[in-house]
């Protein structure tokens, strides 16, 4: 297929961050547009308000194409950490009505999304079970299994990593919970619009706009039927009395027009294989650097993120130095400032800090080239062979008066 346009940045520009976030595709845009023409409510019993609700629900519809379900499964959120915290602390909350105490599995590798919403749920009396992946950042399903108690609620595993791309084994997760009782949420925010969320068998799936080329701010859940829910957000009955306040029209129809987009390139078998080639020649032009790791090599990944680790190479000063270059890529160590401390991720995958520290996320997107990720490729070679010439990447910082 021929390769689309590449963004630039500053106008000359790389931008391999899509992980991050994604630009709004320009059907987004003018459904944005639309939205802000609306004038009315869609809580409003008038034609004003009619409007608006008309344009909403068929905003639902197109959500629930990309999401497997039925248009009234769908609750608009302000993104996906807000569709994770009501699919979490929302279960639990609904599940402890009665003083009972209840148990929610998750794993290592969760966005701080789902960790933190557990930590919450956790101080309002849950017991939680944190699982490891193994050395490839995949979740066995006989861990969940075996981590299963009479009380399990909630089993929370994400679609894919955001920091290494790996694809959990969600069906086969969400069949046990099943099997046991509990409900079954995914973090489907890095897939949504990659890969297809059909016969993933969640009750609950969150997702964010602005990672499939939507606008920031504006997300959704999908709540299975007979799934219980206690709102986070209360106040108003909006979105079946789940996320109380007056929805973002703009947002939600930007966000319908972008999955209604991102639908129609999962069903093109050109565009599928174009994101592995793509993939492969950035992994191939980073090889030139020699004496690299990629984190969750072996495991099912998707072909947007690749977590690289340059031996010698501190990630966080790589990062800066190409974006000098105009390469826009993420450090694979989620630090904090001020912090040594290296990704959560990769650690509860068992790489040594070092390693840990020496990572980089390069995640091309739908209009990212060949001929970009391989002068990219060649820039980070370049910049990798120089910062490896200036001494050990842990050698002591200097300090400040």
């Amino acid at each position: 297929m021929p390769s689309p346009p590449q963004p630039t940045v500053g106008g000359t520009g790389i931008y391999l961050d899509h992980a991050a976030t994604s630009p709004v595709c320009r059907e987004a845009v003018d459904a944005v547009l639309a939205g802000m023409s609306i004038t009315g409510n869609p809580s409003s019993r008038h034609d004003a308000g009619d409007e608006a609700k008309e344009a909403l629900e068929s905003s639902r519809a197109q959500m629930a194409a990309l999401l497997d379900c039925a248009a009234d499964d769908v609750v608009f959120t302000g993104g996906g950490s807000e569709a994770d915290a009501l699919a979490v602390c929302g279960t639990v909350l609904s599940a402890a009505s009665g003083g009972r105490t209840v148990h929610v599995i998750t794993t290592a590798i969760e966005h701080s999304a789902v960790l933190e919403s557990c930590a919450m749920a956790h101080e309002l009396g849950a017991e939680i079970t944190i699982l490891r992946p193994d050395g490839r950042g995949w979740i066995d399903p006989e861990d969940v299994r075996r981590a299963l108690r009479p009380n399990t609620a909630l089993v929370s595993v994400m679609h894919a990593n955001n920091e290494t791309g790996v694809i959990q084994p969600v069906a086969d997760i969400a069949a046990i919970a099943r099997e046991a009782g509990a409900l079954m949420h995914t973090d489907a925010v890095q897939t949504a619009g990659k890969i297809s969320l059909t016969g993933l068998g969640a009750d609950l799936v969150s997702v964010s706009a602005h990672k499939f080329y939507g606008p920031k701010g504006v997300g959704a859940l999908k709540v299975a039927p007979g799934v219980k829910l206690s709102p986070l957000i209360r106040g108003g009955s909006q979105e079946r009395g789940l996320r109380a306040g007056t929805e973002n029209v703009p947002g939600v129809l930007g966000m319908a027009a972008a999955a209604t987009a991102a639908l129609r390139h999962l069903d093109d078998p050109a565009y599928q294989a174009y994101r592995h080639t793509v993939r492969a020649h950035l992994l191939k032009g980073l090889e030139e650097a020699g004496d690299i790791a990629v984190n969750g090599d072996g495991a099912p990944c998707l072909p947007e993120t690749l977590n690289v680790s340059f031996t010698g190479v501190r990630g966080d000063t790589l990062v800066d130095v190409l974006a000098v270059h105009g390469i826009c890529v993420s450090a694979g160590s989620a630090c904090h400032a001020g912090s040594d401390e290296p990704s959560h991720v990769l650690t509860a995958m068992g790489i040594p800090t070092q390693r840990a520290r020496s990572a980089v996320r390069f995640s091309p997107g739908r209009t990212t080239t060949v001929d970009a990720v391989t002068a990219a490729a060649a820039r980070t070679v370049d910049v990798v062979g120089k910062l490896r010439a200036l001494g050990p990447a842990d050698a002591p910082q200097p300090t400040h008066a």
